[in-house]
């Protein structure tokens, strides 16, 4: 596997535990075992490569990423140079970029950084997003794109995914009630840190992220009533339950299910692996 797939530890673990071998690079890779690239999206030279080396690969990246690629390389085709919205560094920045020629999309992290972009032409623009920013922070950097670029062209729907959106109006909805709350994600998951900054602003003052349950600070929770529980969006259930559990086994519990959206978005996987079954 090119990267990890999904930013979790448990999860890159179990992987790990059944033999699948975690690189960084695709020529890390031997030309004779298959690899997956990760749900974060790799450049467009990646599986270029992989398919000039003849090897079997699977392309893993989440569906709503690919969509943001498509939109890029649509802008590309009718003339426009891109601005990103993203965290310089992230692998999802990085493939979202890679999609086209170097110097055709820059990147913008902050508002500031608006101030100071460089670009060709200013009424030739359009502009997309990392999937798993904090909607309100991007918010601000789309409002002082449009203000110095009135002619740019933004996404027909939201570039955030709905798996983050969701999660973070479900914490705007809790952390007013909660004396502390935890998110449950690895500290290299965007989208579950940006759940922490949520909650923080959104009134609880004591928001932290934890792994798993191991990692729970109880002498920072004594004297704590509600406590707030949610996680980032490659968490898998267990962890959360583990959570849960973990609380039940020290406390008398009563838990209370906050729903502010339903989901049941069913993505196909891969072609590759349909063919093959």
């Amino acid at each position: 596997m090119r990267h990890e797939i999904v930013h979790n530890k448990f999860v890159v673990d179990g992987l790990r535990d059944k033999g699948a071998v975690f690189v960084e690079e695709l020529e890390d890779c031997p030309p004779d075992r298959p690899v997956i690239f990760s749900a974060h999206g790799v450049p467009k030279a990646v599986p270029a490569e992989a398919a000039r080396r003849e090897m079997v690969y699977v392309d893993a990246t989440c569906p709503l990423v690919s969509k943001v690629h498509i939109e890029a390389a649509r802008h590309h085709e009718n003339g426009l140079q891109m601005i990103m919205i993203g965290h310089e560094g992230h692998p999802e920045t990085v493939g979202t970029m890679g999609q086209l020629p170097e110097g055709e999309v820059l990147l913008v992290e902050t508002v500031a950084d608006v101030a100071t972009v460089e670009v060709r032409d200013a009424d030739k623009l359009a502009f997309v997003t990392q999937t798993t920013l904090s909607v309100d922070d991007t918010v601000d950097i789309v409002a002082a794109l449009r203000d110095r670029f009135p002619a740019i062209v933004g996404p027909h729907k939201e570039d955030i995914c709905y798996a983050t959106t969701n999660r973070q109006e479900a914490v705007k909805a809790i952390a007013p009630d909660c004396d502390a709350l935890l998110v449950v994600g690895a500290p290299n998951s965007s989208n579950s840190k940006r759940l922490v900054e949520v909650a923080r602003k959104a009134g609880c003052s004591y928001a932290q992220l934890v792994q798993r349950a191991e990692d729970i600070d109880w002498r920072a929770l004594e004297g704590i009533r509600a406590v707030g529980v949610t996680a980032g969006a490659s968490a898998p259930e267990v962890l959360i339950d583990e959570v849960v559990a973990a609380f039940g086994a020290r406390f008398d519990m009563t838990v209370e299910k906050v729903e502010t959206a339903q989901e049941n978005v069913e993505f196909k996987v891969p072609r590759v692996l349909r063919v093959s079954a």
